[in-house]
């Protein structure tokens, strides 16, 4: 397979070398990642500044192209300009902490799957519970073995596949579960404080606390510690919504 890989975290971070590590030993793998963390960007591209590559050598050999722009802008200059051709499928990740329910909308690892999948290729973004993840490689592992899948039996046009990997060996997790978006909406806040300056500022925080509980959702997937697999759609009509609106009197 000749496969692109990118991220939110940059050009530096573990999870997106572990993935490389995991593809580079049968296929061909072109690395661009943001130069610096992008994430919760969402699907952001840059418009109003020149876009630069760098070619990143890392030590044990590793190399790849550092972008001083968003994941998305380094899918869409990995397509065009860097590989110069539609790649076989896109991977981006590993992301440390979940990508699940509403995050999805703020993700910049879910993003870059995305942009893919609006270009016609198959794509996975893939995320590991816990910010300090002991688990990279098995997670890996696991998304090489999806995508060969995934290129063997096809997704339909405008979807991709949102993974999320439990901190767990590929032996101690419970299987794989096939999941929907969580939409329930956790309790924010954010928290005010004053600087030296006297000057307000705020910390915007989230509980991770739910009194809901729906077993076929991707968040009680991973916390039941299955690999949550989850197709989305780019697609954003409300199909069932045009005949409504078609009865409206709007005039």
């Amino acid at each position: 397979m000749n496969v692109l890989i990118t991220n939110d975290d940059g050009i530096y971070a573990e999870g997106l070398w572990a993935l490389y590590r995991a593809f580079i030993k049968s296929h061909s793998v072109t690395v661009v990642a943001p130069e610096r963390e992008r994430s919760a960007v969402s699907h952001s591209i840059t418009l109003h500044k020149p876009l630069r590559v760098n070619r990143v050598c890392l030590e044990g050999g590793l190399a790849g192209y550092a972008v001083n722009g968003t994941p998305a802008d380094c899918v869409k200059l990995g397509i065009l300009e860097i590989i110069g051709c539609k790649p076989d499928i896109v991977l981006s990740g590993i992301n440390p902490g979940a990508n699940i329910g509403i995050n999805l909308n703020y993700s910049g690892t879910v993003a870059a799957a995305k942009e893919a999948s609006l270009y016609g290729i198959s794509a996975i973004a893939i995320s590991i519970q816990g910010y300090v993840s002991k688990h990279l490689n098995d997670a890996a592992v696991f998304g090489e073995k999806l995508a060969r899948k995934v290129i063997e039996t096809g997704l339909p046009s405008g979807v991709f596949l949102n993974v999320n990997f439990p901190d767990t060996s590929l032996e101690e997790t419970a299987g794989i579960k096939i999941s929907k978006q969580d939409l329930s909406v956790f309790p924010e806040f954010f928290e005010k404080r004053i600087d030296p300056r006297n000057r307000t500022y705020y910390w915007q925080g989230i509980s991770t606390n739910s009194s809901e509980y729906n077993p076929d959702t991707d968040g009680a997937a991973l916390s039941d510690k299955y690999i949550s697999i989850t197709p989305i759609k780019c697609d954003m009509t409300d199909y069932d919504m045009i005949e409504e609106l078609k009865a409206w009197d709007i005039d």
